[in-house]
């Protein structure tokens, strides 16, 4: 019989009937890309991306020596966050003139260069689609930033943590191409995000980089299969969960994600509030229970994915 290699076992090993490609004891049930989710949830979307060469991108002291020289500029600077400047903390900012008049730019001499600098990199690239952005140089050639606070999700985190971190962005600042937004989240599914059951099933299907998760759309949220059927009681305590997580971050407000989430160093009240979190989602989903170790959960994950796929198709919305 096949067998499963694992330290936690008491001979470092179990025999099972079969393993798949996720090395778990379960049929042959592979996770396909979906373009949007099994059910209603807010759609979750790659961030905005420059192709810039850096030009629009400002460190601090960028930023600094910049508005010293052309004060007008600092109106048109917004902070900018990908993976890294979210869960490290890690300040960086940006040039955002969507809406620039160009007289405006104009008047603002180390911006126009900037700008002129973007439409000469543009010009060069081998993409007819980039080339033509050389048209379009004080813009983002992928503009999808929300208009009002959203959720995000870093791309890329480091596999030791026990939880991606996820968190609520204000709207004035530029999401990067290197991060998930969900524009209409709410504190329910903030929470869902932030569950054990969400991480066992990134853990399960996400890519990999390195020794860090790949977080992918179309795999780890799109075809995550969220609980069908609960009480609003049960939704109720989720938010309450959720909303407990956030207030022991506010606890730390000098801890960056990373230093929240490290697991030597994740403070006793943030660790508890997930771990409520935790037993709040386990229970919409009834027959998931928290003494399920992870991969037996996993498995049972793996098969409403399943059904659900059958249910809805490959790839239609419900």
């Amino acid at each position: 019989m096949p067998k499963l290699f694992s330290p936690e076992y008491p001979d470092g090993f179990i025999e099972v009937d079969h393993i798949n490609g996720y090395l778990l004891p379960a049929p042959d049930i592979y996770v396909e890309p979906r373009p949007s989710p099994f059910f209603k949830v807010p759609p979750m979307i790659k961030g905005s991306q420059p192709t810039d060469n850096g030009n629009f991108l400002l460190t601090p002291e960028e930023k600094d020596d910049l508005i010293s020289k052309n004060p007008r500029a600092e109106k048109w600077i917004h902070p900018f966050v990908g993976s890294l400047e979210f869960i490290r903390g890690k300040k960086r900012f940006c040039l955002w003139l969507v809406d620039c008049p160009p007289d405006e730019l104009r008047k603002m001499p180390l911006v126009y260069e900037r700008v002129k600098n973007v439409r000469e990199f543009r010009l060069k690239s081998k993409k007819i689609q980039t080339q033509k952005f050389a048209d379009k140089p004080m813009i983002f050639t992928e503009i999808r930033q929300p208009t009002k606070n959203y959720l995000l999700v870093p791309r890329v985190s480091g596999e030791s943590r026990r939880y991606i971190p996820v968190g609520w962005m204000d709207a004035n600042v530029i999401a990067s191409d290197a991060v998930f937004v969900v524009p209409d989240a709410d504190l329910f599914l903030f929470g869902m995000l932030n569950s054990s059951v969400h991480m066992a099933w990134v853990r399960m299907v996400a890519g990999r980089l390195g020794i860090s998760y790949r977080y992918s759309n179309t795999i780890c949220y799109n075809c995550f299969p969220f609980p069908l059927f609960y009480p609003d009681s049960y939704k109720s305590r989720v938010e309450n969960s959720a909303q407990k997580i956030l207030e022991a971050r506010k606890n730390y407000p000098n801890a960056s994600f990373a230093d929240l989430y490290d697991e030597i160093s994740m403070p006793y009240d943030l660790r508890k509030a997930h771990a409520a979190n935790d037993e709040a989602v386990l229970s919409l989903y009834g027959r998931l229970s928290p003494e399920m170790d992870e991969m037996t959960l996993q498995v049972a994950l793996l098969c409403m994915y399943d059904a659900l796929r059958e249910h809805f198709g490959e790839n239609d919305e419900e």
